[in-house]
């Protein structure tokens, strides 16, 4: 019994050796092993450590995705912006070099000619009635409130919106821009009775006469025909005065009061090209300005003229001098028909005649 307790006493401090030296194995090797080897003697809990990294790494690219996203949709914007920046001044620029050239006579649209207010409709083609104002039966005008006596008034067909036909085509001309806002844009005017493709123009009542002062000297080419035949009229009458005036500048160059200004015009001869040349424009300015006040003067006096010419030959439809224009409407229609029943007879004789000459 003895042994046995003996036994089991040393199997016990065996056992608690057993035990004090495995605990005091593991904290010297986790105290004094290698780095490497720590962990592998370490305790448990090393895989939440190491989800929490990888969850911050996760965050961290996606961050870094966001931001990167962010910057690429700056970029776009900015790249977009400057885009529409861009086109915006182009359409301004074509804007503005249309209406340039569309005051310059270029047959071009304009910002007026296509643009309508909000909710209006588009100018539509109307036709005209004529009236003859006199002291009797005056006439209001759009343009100058009251219209001169026994001269031709125009409206639109069934209004009473009445105007100057002589103010009408001078306004016309000056600045066709003032014509249509004269009845609220309502009414095509212009397209409605000044154009040759209209059914009621009024220009097709003026004759040949009337033909060649609007359409050739006024319309032909934008005013290119008139300025020409200006040009070739001033032209000829340099070419038909150049003995005279070469007779005048000769008896001038050869005076003593032209040489006595030597000291002033002689600098002027012995200066260098640049001033030769810089006095050469200004003089063509001045013969240009000349040219164009003279050109001005012709295109007035032949609106004038456009003017006289409607005044006579436009018919009056309402009002006084209606029934006497109808008339001598008439009076030409049964000349018509009375030539023509002449014609006729004389036919038939002519036929009876060489039907009697066919019997012989």
């Amino acid at each position: 019994g003895h042994g046995a307790n003996w036994g089991r006493a040393r199997s016990s401090n065996h056992l608690n050796f057993s035990r004090h030296g495995i605990e005091s194995l593991s904290i010297d090797i986790r105290h004094h092993a290698h780095p490497t080897l720590a962990p592998l003697f370490s305790l448990r809990g090393g895989s939440t450590t190491h989800q929490n990294k990888n969850a911050d790494d996760v965050a961290s690219a996606k961050e870094e995705e966001d931001e990167r996203r962010r910057k690429i949709q700056e970029d776009f914007d900015k790249l977009m912006k400057y885009r529409t920046e861009q086109q915006m001044l182009y359409q301004l620029r074509s804007t503005l070099l249309s209406e340039v050239l569309a005051s310059r006579g270029v047959p071009l649209h304009t910002i007026a000619s296509v643009s309508t207010a909000d909710g209006d409709k588009p100018p539509e083609r109307v036709d005209w009635d004529c009236a003859l104002s006199t002291d009797e039966d005056p006439k209001s005008c759009l343009y100058s409130f009251d219209a001169e006596p026994h001269t031709k008034v125009v409206a639109p067909l069934g209004t009473d919106q009445w105007i100057s036909l002589s103010a009408l085509n001078r306004l016309r001309r000056t600045d066709p821009t003032k014509v249509e806002p004269m009845w609220h844009s309502r009414y095509s005017i212009l397209q409605s009775w000044f154009s040759d493709n209209s059914e009621f123009s009024l220009l097709q009542h003026v004759g040949v006469k009337g033909f060649f002062v609007s359409s050739v000297l006024l319309d032909g080419a934008n005013g290119m025909v008139l300025r020409s035949l200006l040009i070739l009229s001033v032209l000829s009458a340099l070419i038909l005065f150049m003995p005279m005036i070469e007779y005048i500048v000769g008896r001038i160059i050869v005076s003593a009061p032209f040489w006595g200004q030597w000291k002033t015009w002689g600098r002027i001869a012995r200066a260098g090209f640049p001033l030769k040349l810089l006095i050469g424009q200004l003089a063509w300015k001045a013969v240009a300005s000349c040219f164009s006040k003279v050109e001005n003067e012709v295109r007035e006096y032949i609106v004038d003229l456009e003017c006289e010419i409607l005044e006579d030959s436009v018919p009056v439809t309402v009002g006084v001098g209606a029934e006497l224009e109808d008339d001598i409407i008439m009076e030409e229609d049964f000349d018509d028909e009375e030539m023509d029943f002449d014609t006729e007879d004389d036919l038939d004789e002519y036929d009876a005649d060489e039907y009697d000459e066919d019997e012989y």
